[in-house]
This record gives structure tokens, sequence and C-alpha cells, in this order.
């Protein structure tokens, strides 16, 4: 690079130099992942959120009617086709899918705002709030779930059984406790950052900075506890219907789990009576699964490719087209000495 004499010549008082743009400034805007393994866990929970809403509205038939003739194999009249009774399955998959999402959204909800307040609370706090909420989370990570819930169940009334609100609440108080453990050790890390710093210099309150300078550097986590806690919930309300605990007069996928078992549908051959719900439990447990993967891509510093452009993927060497299930991992590359680095410049004289 040449640099003439004239160019160095200082500039007059008050004259500004103008500033050129410069060419690829990163853009700061957070960008979408576009894997495909993100966007298929959206579509399939999207699909099963529309079955939650309108599922019981647009059943062809009630779950509890039975005038149909027994053990029908799949066909036009009857999608699934029908149980020993003569029920509609495909209604019953329907009807099931409200109570079996609501419960999981209820249940993972209540156990993360817990997982919250008590992860945030003790890793801020420290002393003997840290190790006393320490010490309950530890207990309810060490006593096993699904017997502490049979128990539970047990001493409900038969209407509480049914009810899908009180049984999600039940599910949170097995399923905060990973959660909070997680959250203490990130607030133990960000309480010790500048901001947080000059927050408590100025006279903020000690709840002000939990929840308004430190929750916020959390949320990935928070979104990321949330929709395991979910998976969690749905697969601990499935069990419970299937082993008959709570109320069998509500249907949900593990309610239909259970009539087929009770019914020996497996060694009659029925399979259309066990598969379509086993089939659905796996793909909502699938596209959980898939949307922490694109959270994960945002905690972690190192799968930097969910928010690259293409052509940002293009020039970090990665594929554009990443196979499902795989994540991307962006390496640190050494620079490399360009012209303007590799010496000072050469002035014309």
């Amino acid at each position: 690079m040449t640099v003439h004499a004239d160019d160095l010549a200082p500039l007059p008082a008050g004259q500004l130099t103008p500033t050129a743009p410069v060419k690829g400034k990163v853009s700061r805007a957070i960008r979408l992942p576009r894997s495909p393994k993100v966007i298929a866990g959206l579509i399939i929970i999207v699909v099963f959120a529309i079955l939650t809403l309108i599922g019981p509205w647009v059943a062809p038939y009630s779950p509890n009617d039975n005038s149909f003739a027994q053990n029908l194999h799949p066909s036009a009249a009857h999608w699934l086709g029908t149980s020993n009774l003569g029920a509609d399955i495909f209604s019953q998959l329907l009807n099931g899918a409200r109570a079996t999402m609501v419960v999981g959204f209820i249940a993972g909800l209540v156990a993360t705002v817990l997982s919250v307040i008590i992860g945030i609370t003790a890793g801020y706090l420290g002393g003997g709030a840290d190790e006393g909420l320490s010490l309950a989370a530890n207990v309810f990570l060490a006593i096993p779930g699904l017997p502490l819930l049979i128990v539970l169940d047990s001493y409900l009334p038969a209407a509480g059984r049914s009810n899908t609100l009180l049984i999600g609440v039940i599910i949170s108080i097995t399923g905060w406790a990973w959660g909070a453990r997680v959250l203490r050790a990130q607030t133990m890390s960000v309480k010790r950052r500048d901001f947080v710093e000059a927050a408590r210099i100025v006279g903020e309150s000690r709840i002000r900075i939990m929840f308004f300078e430190v929750l916020p550097n959390l949320l990935a986590i928070v979104a990321s506890s949330f929709l395991f806690t979910m998976l969690y919930a749905i697969g601990t309300y499935i069990a419970l219907a299937y082993l008959g605990v709570t109320s069998t007069t509500v249907w949900n996928w593990g309610t239909m789990l259970y009539w087929a078992q009770s019914s020996n549908a497996p060694l009659t051959g029925a399979w259309w009576w066990f598969v379509p719900p086993g089939l659905c439990i796996a793909l909502v447990g699938m596209g959980l699964a898939l949307l922490n993967f694109g959270v994960d891509e945002f905690i972690n510093p190192r799968l930097r490719a969910a928010g690259l452009s293409r052509k940002g993927m293009r020039k970090a060497g990665l594929p554009r087209h990443p196979k499902l299930g795989l994540t991307p991992v962006v390496r640190n590359r050494p620079i490399r000495a360009t012209a303007s680095t590799a010496g000072p410049a050469k002035v014309a004289r």
C-alpha cells in the first residue's frame, strides 16, 4: 500500500473526517435458527398445539360412544378403527391430545417458575439461603419422582384425579429441582459481572437486580428448562394414566394405552389401538427435543451457526443444509497476515 505525503497533512481545525461505510459490518440483529431440526421441531409442536385447541371439536364422534361394531379395522368411516367396546379410536386420540398437552404445559410452566425463583435466589444471595434452597433441590433430585407422584395422587379425591390443572401442579413438584440447580450455577457466574456490580452500587434492590438484571441474561437457559420439564411432565402424566392411577374417564394418550393393555390389544393384533397414541407421544417428545437443540445453539458460544446467514456459513466452511440431528460447530481459525498487517506502509517521497 502506497501513501502520499500530502495525505498525511493535518486537517484544518474544526473539520471532521468523514466516516466511510464499513463493508462487511456484522449485524447485531438476532437471526432465528435455520437448521432443519429446529424447523421440524416447530412444525411438530405447532401441529399438536392446534390439535390441543380444536381436537375435541373436530372429532367425528364422541370418545365414549360405543354404538359401533367392535374391533373394526381402519376404514373411511373409522380412520383408526374401533375398540373392543365399539368406540372410535380416532375420536379418542383427538380428545386425548388436549389433556396430555395441557398437563405438560401447566407442569412445565409451574416448575419453570419455581426453578427460576429458587435457583436465582439461591445463586445471588448465597450463604444460609443458598444452603437451604440447595438442600431442598437435592432432596427432590434424590427422591424417585414417579413413586412420589403415585403416593400423592392416591390421596386425591375422585374429582381431583380427573382435574388436569391439579395433576399438572402435582407433577411440577418433582420437576423443578434440575432447572433450579442449573440456574443457581449460572447466577453465581452472572452476579460477578460489571453491570450487576453497577446496579448494586447505585442502590437497586436485590429483587430488582435478580429479576431485571440477572434473569434477562438467563432466558435461553430458562427456555431450555421449560422444554425439558414439559417433556418430563408429559411422559410422567402418560405413565400415571397407563398405570391407572389417574381417572380413566379422562381421555388422554396414557388412558388409551391403559385400555388397550387391559383389553389385550397387543395379543389380539389390534395395532390401531395402541400404535397411534404411542406414535403421537414419540412425535411430541421429538419436537420438544429438536426445539431444545435450537435453544442450545444460542446458549453454547461454540455453536454459532444458529445466527449465521448462508453467506456466513459458507465462509465458515459449514454445509448449507446440515444433516438432521447434527449441530454444526464453528471453530476459531488462526488469523493470517495480510498486506495491511504484514508490515509498515511505504511513503512515497
